[in-house]
């Protein structure tokens, strides 16, 4: 008994007879790629998802976050900042600053204490766990932002960098006037 092959498996010069059925010609229309992908913001945050994501992985075992890594690197750098020169540093709104703070100082990376000047706002300082815990981390971060830029050529990577900064800059620049 003889049997009858289906057409998707009939071979026609190396192509199947379902194959060769496809019309030719451009894809069809994809929403996220013919408009998604054209929007600058949602470019960016796809981009800051995946640097988080390499930073999350890389880092996995400290349980931080690149926000709070931000923070204890601006107050290694400047001991005893006020929440609101903090928040300022890393760009941040002030409940945003106090929720960060208060995450690290209850895994005792911060120590805060009532500024003597002005009674109502604390002073944040970086304690010794923390600055041995950015120490420690010093490498994973560093190999997190190079491997977020990896695909892009040395020459490209230059050229990316330095637009980032004259877009921030830019727009915090028209934030000041208002």
């Amino acid at each position: 008994m003889m049997t009858k092959r289906s057409p998707a498996r009939k071979k026609t010069g190396g192509t199947t007879e379902v194959e060769a059925a496809k019309p030719k010609g451009p894809e069809p229309f994809n929403p996220l790629r013919e408009v998604m992908w054209r929007r600058p913001g949602f470019l960016i945050r796809r981009l800051t998802q995946i640097g988080q994501a390499i930073f999350f992985d890389l880092c996995k075992s400290e349980s931080i976050t690149p926000l709070q890594i931000g923070m204890l690197t601006a107050l290694s750098m400047n001991p005893w900042l006020d929440q609101k020169a903090l928040g300022r540093e890393l760009s941040l709104d002030r409940t945003t600053t106090a929720e960060v703070v208060k995450r690290l100082v209850d895994k005792g990376l911060v120590e805060t204490r009532v500024n003597p000047d002005d009674r109502r706002s604390r002073l944040s300082v970086i304690t010794k766990d923390g600055l041995n815990l950015i120490n420690d981390l010093q490498d994973s971060i560093h190999r997190s932002q190079e491997l977020l830029i990896e695909p892009l050529s040395p020459e490209d990577r230059a050229v990316f960098m330095k637009l980032l900064a004259q877009l921030v800059d830019a727009h915090e620049k028209m934030e000041k006037q208002g």
